[in-house]
């Protein structure tokens, strides 16, 4: 800011050299004029040296030139941001192949077989994976179903809805035909209505484990799955239904119809497992009766069988405030309801169970659980009934609370990852840790996901054609929107890689969802903040291309997208909402949602990925290439075959040179006069 005499138009004038300080007459001879006295000539316009601005326009001046200054600097920051932008390599943007436009918000989708079941408004919707064709739906109820799940039984599909009010329903889809099972939580008194907040279907199809929240309690009901009555009831429904009483069958759409009068069989209870309870003072009275309730090993490590009196507890308890006061005064916050985590587990011999209990080898036989801030994985027999206690059979106790725990979709290998950052990886099939491995120092466990292991051949990732051993890797999603490959192999130590830091500079794309691929080799999708779709290729790391639906569409929730990956076929499904030509109403009908369908075959650079994901046991044993894929027999004996080689070459070259030497010894000695 300045006065009208510092326009530009004033600035133009000539200016005049004026010296600061006193005037003095200066020497006739240049000689004799000091150099210093040039630094007191000043360029200054004689029109502006008495415009000095009063306070406070000084201060507002100051403050107008800093705001300029600052924000040219940002100015320039966002150019060299846009110039560095246009000078990235791109990834090649496929579009999707099909787009089905739906009539409401979906809310949640679920893949199985050759079905995508959607969760909508008043129930769901079956669409065909192929054509995108709806083929059935299911709409009674009252609100918006919230998510669902969908286990693959064989021919037929178990479908688990859960509605807003928390009530979780089964549904057996057998043959375009919908029966419904049983309502697992719904009540009359709608004050005592609990809230489903997850669930979990053993491999197979045998059991079902429900995570039910009440006002002030949370616990989990397990049940066992009659597969086999329902096949036989949906199969021969004259023999269930009365005979004189003809089947009524309600048409859903052109192929799907639901049979509400065909009364399937209830799914069996099993047990109620509810949060250990907090350790307290002993109600033992010797010790005798501490090791007498331990007696069989059942519950040995939960810490709920001790002879710590609970004037023990207070004194230490005591101790604790007094050295933390500081950091214990002020207001306490209620701590939430706990949450589970649980798995069902395969049989394995690191899992110690009676003999009695022991079933199929491909059934499940114990429920894992973990609660939040436990430090121990408990483990629950299948084999009960009601009359048996609820006590855990075994308990694996780690040293800081567990708080992200996943299995494999094979059921061989399970991941626990503590609050701490650390990694403990168990082979279940086998019977053993395959190690324990720390996530670098400020990074957290947020998910952790299992890829199928592969190998590279040739540059290309590939699946062995039979399933390799003791071998695992999976990806863990950080906190910090890190991306890491944890790798695991025997009785090698697991290794840890770092797949995507999380980015500074461009802030967009911090990674929110990861999802593998299993129809491509060591290929993840990652979601991003900006709301692009990325695919990752883990071996190398570098992003192969990128999936972006019409431009027109975008992610509502790009920090938490809807989309679903087969796991069967070459496709995953990405919903879209709210084009961003058609103006905002309030009317939520005339918002168009659309379900968007990207087949990985219909894309020339996956084509020829998809054509080659499989290695045959003949091409990795007898190549070079794999010898870690070898038995260990096999591989001692290689080694041992190369070692002799080597002595062999080596005893050779010794042999040889022995030889030259010799000879020219030889020659010298003839060259010596006689």
């Amino acid at each position: 800011m300045s006065s009208p005499k510092g326009s530009q138009i004033q600035k133009m004038r000539l200016p005049v050299y004026t010296r600061k300080g006193p005037l003095e007459v200066p020497s006739p001879s240049e000689k004799d004029w000091s150099k210093d006295d040039e630094e007191d000539y000043v360029l200054k316009d004689p029109d502006q040296e008495l415009d000095s601005l009063p306070q406070p326009y000084r201060m507002i001046n100051k403050l107008v030139n800093l705001l300029f200054n600052r924000s040219w600097e940002v100015i320039e920051e966002k150019e060299a941001a846009r110039e560095a932008e246009r000078s990235r390599i791109q990834p090649i943007v496929y579009p999707p192949l099909v787009e089905s436009k739906l009539n409401s918000m979906p809310k949640c989708m679920a893949i199985s077989q050759d079905y995508v079941f959607i969760g909508e408004a008043n129930g769901f919707s079956i669409y065909n994976l192929y054509n995108a064709k709806r083929i059935g739906a299911w709409e009674k109820l009252k609100v918006d179903v919230a998510s669902i799940w969908a286990t693959d039984l064989g021919s037929e599909v178990l479908i688990a809805p859960v509605d807003e009010m928390g009530v979780i329903r089964l549904f057996y889809y057998y043959k375009e035909s919908l029966f419904l099972i049983k309502a697992i939580n719904e009540v009359d008194d709608a004050s005592k209505q609990t809230t489903c907040v997850k669930m979990e279907v053993s491999l197979g199809g045998d059991f079902a484990a429900f995570l039910l929240q009440g006002s002030r309690d949370v616990w989990l009901d397990v049940y066992k799955l009659p597969k086999e009555s329902w096949l036989k009831e949906v199969e021969y429904p004259q023999l269930t239904a009365n005979a004189k009483k003809k089947v009524r069958q309600l048409q859903l759409d052109a192929y799907t119809c639901f049979k509400g009068d065909i009364k399937l069989s209830l799914p069996v209870y099993i047990m109620k497992i509810k949060p250990p309870k907090p350790v307290s003072g002993t109600t033992f009275k010797s010790p005798l009766e501490v090791f007498a309730k331990i007696e069989d090993s059942y519950g040995l490590g939960s810490g709920q069988n001790h002879f710590i009196k609970e004037s023990q507890w207070e004194h230490q308890e005591a101790i604790f405030n007094a050295s933390y006061k500081k950091y214990l005064d002020g207001e306490w916050e209620e701590e939430p309801l706990s949450t589970a985590t649980f798995h069902f587990l395969l049989p394995s011999c690191i899992i110690s169970m009676p003999t009695e209990a022991k079933g199929p080898s491909g059934v499940a036989c114990v429920l894992g659980i973990h609660w939040t801030g436990s430090h121990n994985f408990f483990l629950y027999s299948l084999h009960r009934t009601l009359k048996d206690k609820g006590d855990p059979e075994g308990v694996w106790p780690c040293a800081a609370p567990i708080a992200v725990s996943n299995r494999s979709s094979c059921g061989s290998y399970l991941v626990l990852a503590c609050e701490d950052g650390v990694l403990t990886l168990w082979d279940l099939s086998k019977g053993f840790p395959l190690g324990v491995i720390a996530l670098p120092e400020g990074c957290f466990c947020q998910s952790i996901h299992f890829l199928k292991y592969f190998l590279v051949h040739k540059g290309q990732n590939v699946y062995p054609e039979l399933p390799l051993k003791s071998k695992m890797k999976c990806l863990v999603l950080c906190t910090d929107t890190s991306l890491h490959l944890v790798e695991a192999e025997g009785t090698r130590g697991p290794t840890i890689r770092v797949l995507a830091e999380r980015p500074v500079k461009y802030l967009n794309e911090i990674i929110r969802a990861v999802a593998p691929v299993p129809a491509l080799p060591g290929m993840v999708l990652l979601f991003s903040q900006d709301g692009s779709v990325r695919l990752m290729d883990v071996a190398k790391p570098q992003i192969v291309c990128a999936f972006a639906p019409p431009r027109s569409y975008h992610l509502v929730v790009p920090w938490n997208p809807v989309f679903v990956v087969s796991s069967h076929r070459p496709c995953f499904l990405l919903q879209g909402d709210h084009p961003d030509e058609i103006e905002p109403t309030h009317d939520s009908r005339n918002i168009q949602n659309s379900i968007f369908y990207f087949s990985f075959e219909a894309y020339p650079l996956l084509k020829n990925v998809l054509g080659n994901v499989m290695i045959s046991q003949s091409d990795f044993t007898d190549h070079t290439a794999f010898p870690q894929t070898l038995p260990l027999e096999e591989r001692c004996e290689r080694f041992l075959q190369e070692r002799v080689q080597n002595l062999g070459k080596n005893a050779m070259k010794e042999q040889e040179h022995w030889n030259r030497l010799r000879r020219y010894s030889l020659f010298l000695q003839k060259r010596e006069p006689q």
